[in-house]
Parts: C-alpha cells; structure tokens; sequence
C-alpha cells in the first residue's frame, strides 16, 4: 500500500446490496433499473424509487461519468483514511443518470475540477467483493 492510498476493508452487505458489492469485485459497476418505469438507481434497493414497482434488474454500468463536487480532506483521524490525507471525496454523476459519492485517485487532489470526465477503478477487498473510486477519463 502507497503511504497516500486508503485502506479499503469488505463492505457490509444484504440482500438488497450483494449484486452490487459482487459486481464491484468483479470490477464492474452494477446499478439497478426498473423494468416498469426505467428509471436507473444507485443505491440499490428492493424497490423502485420512483414508482415503487420490486421489478428491478440488474445491469452493468459503463463505469464512466464526471465530477458533480468534491472536496480535498486533509485531516482524518480514523485508522482507515489517516495515512490517505490528502484525498478526494466527490460526487460523480454517472453516464446513467445515478450520482455515487465516492473517492477520486489517480491524479494530484489539485488537479480534481467539477465536470472532470473520470471512469470507475476497483479495489478488490475479500469473499470476492470489492470498492468503487474513480480515476480522470
């Protein structure tokens, strides 16, 4: 592990949030559409946000979006992000239409800018899941 890079550790899943830890795993980004009304959601669910039909698939993501907001941490006294700092929180809107708060890595925290084309990277933690962070496009 580089002295900046956060200590990514197994999510916590149920049954409404395996596919996509799983999908992560396997380093793709799962997301959720409903078969009734085709609205496209992230965070997974049981049922459709918008319509509340449970006729929900599952599909796999281009993994591409850009830079909704974000901001630069530079203190962190958990365990997990300390060695991290500084580092980048954000919000990407996703091709698809879901926005994810996530982590932008690959590049210097200055040179992160809101509408920044970034694509999905994943660390792969144990039991074959994994964590989404994105990286510039």
């Amino acid at each position: 592990m580089s002295e900046r890079e956060i200590e990514y550790r197994k999510p916590a899943t149920d049954w409404q949030t395996l596919a996509y830890w799983e999908g992560c795993g396997r380093g793709e980004l799962v997301l959720q559409r409903c078969g009734d009304c085709g609205a496209v959601q992230h965070r997974p669910r049981g049922i459709c946000a918008g319509c509340l039909s449970s006729a929900l698939e599952h599909f796999v993501a281009s993994g591409l979006g850009q830079v909704h907001t974000f901001t630069v941490t530079h203190q962190n006294g958990q365990p997990a992000f300390r060695n991290a700092c500084p580092y980048v929180l954000a919000y990407v809107d996703l091709e698809e239409g879901p926005r994810l708060m996530t982590n932008i890595v690959g590049c210097e925290p200055d040179a992160v800018e809101i509408g920044m084309a970034v694509r999905a990277d994943f660390v792969a933690t144990d039991k074959g899941l994994g964590i989404p962070r994105f990286v510039p496009a």
